[in-house]
């Protein structure tokens, strides 16, 4: 996939702030409606993963990759520029941005790609946080750093963490993940966007999050005084009209 087709359909970064604004089941309900993917199987998380900045809410960008493998010393002896070459790929690619790290030590946690240092040198590269299936440490530097992180678990080490290979795809917490995909993470997961559903992406949350609004939650939140039999049948009203409205915008994929 070339840098100019990844341009393509992105949303830009005032629509990216408006998706922000929603949290990453909310992104997830519009994307159901839109993409041809098996929504009950791809694009997110299969794992547990762990969101040890939840105070900081959802975090919205565009994917760069990277792989390391920190148990292996012979990274560090046979690359000695490998650090550089991978900044200079980060900092050329479309911003806000996301690492998304995949550890090939898993599930065993050697040593963290994360910390203070490495948050601070990529938030002044674009990024806005990262996704590793390793580990972080220094959590509450990497906080004050404006830094968000999703993990596996926390450390102690970084051991003998470098780039090993960047700019490719990645597997994460049961995810594949390629270069340049939207991606919207928070304490619930995160949601990796095929490139072809992207330019949708934003008015189909916002519709989704109307119709659920304007029918099922508007008809439990008006059943003060009405019976039980008056109760369900407002509900059930308003679960054939979340559909319909569902089915004339998208084709129907309705949920009640």
């Amino acid at each position: 996939m070339s840098k100019d087709e990844r341009n393509h359909v992105r949303l830009g970064h005032a629509e990216l702030l408006e998706l922000k604004r929603w949290n990453t089941p909310t992104i997830y309900n519009g994307w159901e409606q839109i993409t041809t993917r098996d929504s009950a199987r791809e694009s997110f998380n299969l794992e547990v993963c762990h969101d040890f900045m939840p105070q900081m809410g959802p975090m919205v960008g565009h994917a760069v990759t990277v792989v390391i493998e920190p148990s292996n010393p012979e990274h560090v002896q046979t690359n000695r520029e490998a650090w550089s070459e991978y900044r200079r790929y980060v900092v050329e690619e479309q911003g806000p941005k996301i690492v998304v790290v995949q550890d090939l030590d898993k599930p065993v946690a050697f040593g963290s790609f994360w910390g203070e240092v490495n948050s601070n040198v990529h938030r002044v590269l674009g990024c806005v946080g990262a996704i590793t299936d390793g580990a972080i440490r220094d959590v509450d530097e990497m906080r004050n750093a404006g830094f968000k992180a999703i993990a596996r678990q926390l450390c102690v080490a970084h051991a003998h963490v470098i780039p090993v290979r960047w700019d490719c795809d990645v597997t994460v917490f049961g995810c594949r993940i390629q270069p340049g995909q939207l991606i919207h993470a928070d304490k619930h997961g995160f949601l990796a966007i095929p490139e072809c559903d992207e330019g949708r992406l934003l008015e189909a949350a916002r519709f989704m999050d109307s119709n659920e609004c304007q029918t099922l939650i508007a008809a439990a939140l008006n059943s003060q005084g009405k019976t039980t039999e008056e109760i369900l049948q407002a509900i059930d009203q308003a679960a054939r009209g979340f559909n319909q409205n569902a089915k004339e915008k998208y084709g129907g994929k309705g949920e009640w």
